[in-house]
């Protein structure tokens, strides 16, 4: 499945244009930091969002490609503190700004890009923009907290883990459909629609990227690492709650003391394999596929619904 750029190619561009004036900086050590953040981004999947649900409904407008900008400032704030808490060198393949210019710097850029991203809306007033934002990243510092905690007991249910994706990850992605929908149609019951939609569709998004763990191809991460960071993910906790307790206490120990051990990492994915946790999680990534496209489909049939179904698509369907 590809991604629909075609669709909004010429927007795209304009989008860039936006983001690398949003970014600029005075100083000459910052302007270069970004530079070669600007350079090193990613696949855009987030302001695609933005401007596809903008364009479902109503026209692309200015406040649609700042609003494109804040999610994408705040997006890549997040990667860079998140590469300082997890000790990461690397970023899509490049030395992460952590690697080339360590902690005390990291944490300065991520605050320098989420002050940026709040003047970006503050002098434009786009105020219900900002809020929709601002609650994301509430979300999402909560979601990492509660993910932190539980992750010292190993003792997680499947509805405490949903919470943690909804916050973590999926609101994200419903803030940026909602700002979005909010910047071309000024309408709050359009806006919750697409925020509903942005949600569900991250919360796929997420199993896809738990389910990666147990791949046995390449798919840009290596397998078996969020066992290695002793992250619970779906699969894990499915079969943990459905295995014989003597397997269970196996499970808990080598996430905890032998997690570098790759031998008996591979016991595990080979029993969470055997349990049925990789099939329980696809059959849940399915369904919230199914729910983000049933919340789409309330919409007008035509080629910008189209583009956003072919987003949930290749979120659910994608290799990397």
């Amino acid at each position: 499945m590809q991604l629909p750029t075609e669709l909004i190619k010429n927007e795209l561009k304009v989008f860039e244009t936006h983001f690398k004036g949003a970014v600029r900086s005075q100083a000459p050590l910052l302007d270069r930091i970004m530079r070669y953040v600007v350079k090193r981004k990613g696949k855009q999947l987030r302001p695609m969002f933005v401007l596809l649900s903008a364009k479902l409904c109503g026209d692309i407008n200015e406040p649609a490609y700042r609003a494109a900008s804040l999610v994408e400032l705040l997006h890549t704030a997040t990667l860079v503190h998140d590469d300082v808490v997890d000790d990461s060198m690397e970023r899509r393949g490049f030395f992460s700004t952590y690697a080339l210019w360590k902690a005390k710097a990291n944490v300065l850029i991520g605050d320098y890009l989420l002050a940026k991203g709040l003047l970006l809306s503050l002098d434009n007033n786009d105020y219900r923009v900002l809020h929709i934002l601002s609650d994301a990243v509430r979300k999402m510092s909560e979601g990492e907290l509660l993910q932190l905690e539980k992750a010292r007991s190993l003792n997680l249910k499947e509805e405490i883990y949903y919470e943690i994706i909804r916050n973590k990850t999926a609101s994200l992605l419903a803030s940026a459909c909602a700002a979005g929908a909010w910047a071309s149609s000024q309408n709050e019951a359009t806006t919750e629609k697409m925020r509903l939609f942005g949600e569900t569709t991250g919360m796929a998004f997420q199993i896809k990227d738990d389910l990666f763990d147990y791949a046995s191809e390449n798919v840009g991460k290596p397998t078996g690492n969020d066992i290695k960071e002793k992250k619970l993910t779906l699969p894990l906790i499915y079969t943990l709650n459905n295995t014989d307790s003597v397997t269970r206490r196996k499970i808990i120990y080598i996430v905890k003391n032998n997690n570098n051990d790759k031998a008996k990492v591979k016991w595990v994915i080979d029993k969470v394999v055997e349990t049925g946790g990789i099939a329980y999680a696809t059959d849940k990534m399915n369904d919230f596929k199914k729910e983000a496209l049933a919340i789409l489909h309330q919409f007008p049939s035509g080629e910008v619904r189209q583009g956003l179904e072919d987003m949930v698509l290749f979120v659910t369907d994608r290799k990397y």
